[in-house]
């Protein structure tokens, strides 16, 4: 059946035209934010669609501190990070950064690792996290991420910190949002801060720059307010190359992910962008920030573009937060207030829109032909995916999501703001 699954896998990316294939041992892991594929596709099989704090749950283990990054799985483990803070009056006076892991099948806590200790850290809004990055997973190893507050590799057995980086800075200004990624020997961040936006390649291994690309963009607004933004990039195969495609304010770049070379970059407005981009059918589909306004763009660009040059675009429930879904030719959102939709990924045109209670910062996730977009107020919903609204369940626990599901095995793994679930049929 995972052969079947993986052909099948293969055979889309081909079809539809880019996609990034699995990423190296993610069969039954899901080892980065938005899982195997980058993209919020699960290969699970059979994972719950109802649930309450009295029904399929396995497991529910407190985590401590505040954190919104989303949980990440290899084999046996689960990791998560977090922050403790120490305030004095409205200030956090002092910030203490953990990875922590849990014991996949039991909940139990294997590791709560202090990595980094902050005096007087740099402002971070309510709304967010310090530990908001999303951890990045491989065979043996874990990269923990908190922006400029610090990056740490870890031994994924032992929790021995290998190496850590502390000096890459930038003034958030509302606190860290982009998770890093992996792609063959490198570890990418972004930086795109009120002072300085960039993005950066370290050599996994030891934790050295390999390359360093400022963003060069002309801003529209000199306000360092305007110029931060919080996405994760992607990389994709374009003509038999690969294209690291990273989002930031007003403008995507796409680079060489192995020497940092620009190969094109769209203008499209907008700040604070945050979601992931995504591909296929041909094309690239970008979101713009505050704007919400989603792009389709033709794969192989070359130079510089407006937004202009999209051969669609849609402006209507366009989320700002959290990322698109693309499953077959549909793609699926929910916009931060609970606009929920599904276009046609071809044309752009809409297949249905309806609405959820409350609002949505978590990107939605595709398992075994469900939908699942988490929220803010606790309430899970589950949709069948489709050229129909057709919901499932809607499922309430204590407290609500900031940080996307991850669908491993047979299960869902969900963080709220105070606990980690692990969600299956007993």
């Amino acid at each position: 059946m995972r052969l079947r699954s993986a052909v099948a896998a293969l055979l889309l990316a081909s079809a539809s035209g880019g996609l990034r294939p699995p990423l190296a041992g993610a069969a039954d892991n899901w080892p980065e934010f938005r899982g195997p594929h980058g993209d919020g596709r699960a290969d699970a099989k059979g994972v719950p669609t109802k649930w309450s704090e009295a029904e399929n749950v396995r497991w529910k283990t407190a985590i401590h501190g505040k954190g919104w990054s989303s949980p990440v799985v290899w084999g046996d483990r689960v990791w998560l990070t977090t922050v403790d803070e120490v305030t004095k009056g409205k200030e956090v006076d002092r910030a203490t950064f953990f990875a922590v892991c849990v014991d996949r099948k039991t909940g139990a806590v294997v590791h709560d690792l202090k990595l980094f200790d902050e005096t007087k850290p740099a402002f971070c809004h309510p709304f967010n996290s310090y530990a908001s990055p999303t951890p990045a997973l491989e065979d043996g190893r874990v990269y923990a991420h908190f922006g400029s507050h610090g990056t740490a590799c870890l031994d994924s057995a032992t929790g021995k910190v290998l190496w850590s980086r502390t000096d890459l800075k930038c003034n958030h200004f509302r606190g860290p949002g982009s998770s890093p990624i992996l792609y063959g020997k490198l570890l990418i961040l972004t930086f795109d801060g009120f002072d300085f936006q960039y993005v950066t390649a370290l050599d996994k291994a030891t934790g050295e720059t390999v390359w360093r690309k400022d963003r060069n963009a002309k801003y529209a607004i000199e306000n360092g307010d305007y110029k931060k933004a919080y996405s994760t990039p992607a990389v994709f195969e374009v003509g038999g190359k690969p294209q690291l495609v990273s989002p930031s304010s007003e403008v995507t770049v796409a680079y060489d992910p192995l020497t940092g070379a620009e190969l094109w970059r769209v203008s499209h407005g907008g700040m604070n962008g945050a979601a992931r981009p995504v591909a296929g059918h041909g094309m690239v589909y970008l979101t713009s920030g505050h704007t919400s306004q989603l792009y389709a763009f033709k794969q192989g660009l070359t130079g510089g573009v407006g937004k202009d040059a999209a051969a669609w675009k849609a402006i209507r429930g366009v989320p700002s937060r959290p990322s698109l879904l693309l499953v077959d030719d549909l793609i699926y959102m929910v916009d931060d207030k609970g606009v929920v939709s599904a276009l046609d990924a071809k044309t752009g045109k809409p297949a249905w829109t309806d609405r959820f209670d409350g609002a949505f910062s978590a990107s939605p996730v595709e398992a075994d032909g469900h939908v699942y977009f988490a929220g803010e107020n606790g309430n899970t919903y589950v949709i069948d995916a489709g050229r129909t609204f057709t919901p499932v369940a809607t499922n309430k626990l204590d407290a609500g999501c900031m940080a996307s599901p991850a669908a491993v095995g047979d299960a869902l793994y969900l963080r709220t703001k105070t606990h980690l679930y692990c969600l299956g049929t007993k």
